[in-house]
């Protein structure tokens, strides 16, 4: 009986978050930038700039709301910490260069051509960090901290990462077979858990938000597929293909499959978690159990 009291609240606030969320945006969308399109008649450039900036602000007041009136706390995870984004930002470009230079070095990547820096980068970079920002506060600021309440971290960690890499796998192409499926599965989790960490030690949407999105568009920048996306690659600086198995190469994946990111994010991972036990972050139990 408790148990089943326990998953209604759980399901409730997953609901209330999602509703909130979804209705911003919704009004955003359908009413506000209509609206600002047909008094000041922008053109398709801005309107888009617009529509991205819009989302986004739309996104965070509606979890900052959420957060305010429904579960009565102050979000404190979305406070502003520059130098703490910086380097979040920072060392999610430079793991996931990292790891794509060795992979280029040892000829599972190649580069055919250098085709320059194309503005239309600018827009990718604006579409990635919107993304990052939506993916970051639904998995880590409602779906994470409403498992954790409920169950404490560890089980909230791989149950959330889980989730986060199941619904990735729409990206993928529908053709890949059983093997590559399960290396998606099992990268995508890794991956979760691992920002997971991040927002774990930090308590701060914006350190992992930035390190998220720093991590793709560095994926972007190298003209290989992000997570199943291959579309970003006509406007990457360089043009580049893989060769090889798919578990080196990660395939029509990206370097994200790649046995060598899903190595370096384990290890990294490992340092998370004795920094996060160091430093108590971790909540064994739920509140109030």
């Amino acid at each position: 009986m408790i148990f089943n009291q326990t998953i209604k609240q759980l399901l409730v606030k997953l609901l209330v978050a999602t509703a909130a969320i979804v209705i911003a945006i919704a009004l955003f969308r359908w009413l506000l930038l209509p609206a600002v399109q047909w008094l000041f008649q922008f053109g398709e450039q801005t309107i888009a700039i617009i529509r991205r900036a819009g989302i986004f602000v739309s996104v965070v007041l509606a979890y900052w709301a959420y957060v305010r009136f429904y579960e009565r706390r102050q979000a404190n995870e979305l406070r502003i910490a520059p130098v703490a984004i910086a380097i979040g930002a920072i060392s999610g470009a430079a793991v996931i260069a990292l790891i794509s230079l060795v992979l280029f070095a040892f000829g599972v990547y190649e580069i055919k051509s250098y085709q320059g820096l194309d503005h239309a980068l600018l827009g990718v970079a604006g579409v990635i960090l919107v993304a990052a920002t939506i993916e970051e506060i639904v998995f880590r600021g409602v779906l994470f901290l409403a498992l954790e309440k409920t169950w404490g971290t560890v089980p909230a960690l791989w149950l959330q990462s889980l989730i986060f890499s199941v619904l990735h796998i729409a990206n993928m192409d529908p053709q890949m077979g059983v093997p590559e499926l399960v290396m998606t599965v099992i990268s995508g989790t890794l991956l979760g858990a691992f920002w997971t960490l991040i927002f774990i030690q930090t308590r701060n949407i914006w350190v992992v938000t930035a390190n998220h999105a720093a991590w793709n568009f560095t994926i972007v920048l190298t003209g290989l597929p992000l997570s199943g996306l291959g579309d970003w690659t006509a406007v990457a600086p360089i043009v580049s293909t893989y060769q090889g198995p798919n578990w080196l190469s990660g395939g029509v994946v990206g370097p994200e499959d790649s046995i060598v990111t899903v190595l370096v994010v384990i290890g990294i991972m490992l340092g998370l978690v004795v920094w996060a036990k160091k430093t108590n972050k971790f909540v064994k139990q739920a509140s109030g159990s």
